[in-house]
């Protein structure tokens, strides 16, 4: 890309969130988790692990934002570090199944007959089990670590990004300047990866912002039912089914701010996915 059509481009992009306030307060809301993520264990005032039991179960107040849980962690350092390790799992398993599945959708879509049909029951197959369920298996059999969580994260997403592309490929594999690159030239393989997926790539990246909130909420899922990060590992998932034991003892602090924490990461990405379409698609620049 030119010097010229990148400025052109981020134009466009600052046009489009001067326009939109929800779209420009969700980008925000991503831009200060990934601060967070960043820099956030750097910052943080106490050690997450660290027990401080005489100080357990303290409610929030000026030297513990959120409180204390029952081991006498604070609470707030223990939901800015396990920002790292949540968003960690959504971008690496979400970028995985995005890249794998454009291509084998982008190649099914061009190529179409057998190739097509096989992978189409393969994915069928595999959206005729509910996903979280299909992702306890799979994290359940190879192990509750990270990597196993993005693979088994990364595997229940493949079927939308592989139909998404499938789908806009199927549609534009005939069109006139499809046709007019192979004229020129240019290979099968090459009017896949430079003409037709850049054209289908700002439509999947909507769906990509609405897996980015679902695989934080599948992460914090395995972690609430034991199957995910193991303790003491701050993680959102995991603070929440410790607190839930306090509830009835008038402890709210230990989980309304974990809960907080994904409801709102949740909300940003999937308020994003609208503008991300706006600002990616070359057909809405003017």
């Amino acid at each position: 890309m030119s010097l010229a059509e990148r400025s052109s481009a981020l134009r466009h992009a600052v046009w489009v969130l001067r326009g939109n306030l929800v779209t420009a307060t969700a980008a925000a809301g991503a831009i200060l988790l990934a601060l967070i993520a960043i820099f956030g264990p750097m910052l943080v005032p106490y050690d997450p692990v660290a027990s401080d039991v005489p100080r357990a179960l303290q409610p929030p107040s000026a030297l513990h934002w959120a409180g204390t849980d029952q081991l006498g962690r604070d609470v707030f350092s223990r939901l800015i570090v396990a920002t790292r390790l949540d968003l960690a799992i959504a971008v690496t398993a979400v970028s995985v199944s995005f890249v794998i599945g454009a291509v084998i959708g982008s190649l099914c879509g061009y190529v179409g007959g057998k190739l097509d049909r096989a992978i189409g029951r393969f994915v069928d197959v595999l959206m005729a089990f509910p996903l979280f369920v299909l992702a306890m298996a799979m994290v359940a059999a190879l192990g509750n670590r990270v990597e196993n969580i993005v693979i088994a994260t990364a595997i229940i997403n493949l079927p939308f990004y592989i139909r998404f592309a499938r789908a806009e490929v199927n549609v534009r594999r005939n069109l006139g300047w499809v046709e007019a690159a192979r004229a020129c030239g240019d290979g099968h393989v090459s009017v896949v990866l430079r003409f037709l997926l850049p054209n289908v790539l700002p439509a999947m990246a909507v769906q990509m912002s609405l897996n980015l909130g679902w695989a934080i909420l599948n992460a914090a899922g395995l972690s609430f039912i034991g199957l995910g990060v193991k303790p003491p590992t701050p993680e959102w998932g995991i603070m929440v089914a410790e607190g839930a034991r306090f509830i009835s003892t008038g402890r709210w602090w230990l989980v309304s701010f974990p809960g907080l924490a994904l409801m709102l990461a949740v909300l940003c990405f999937n308020l994003l996915g609208d503008g991300l379409r706006d600002i990616l698609d070359p057909r809405l620049r003017t």
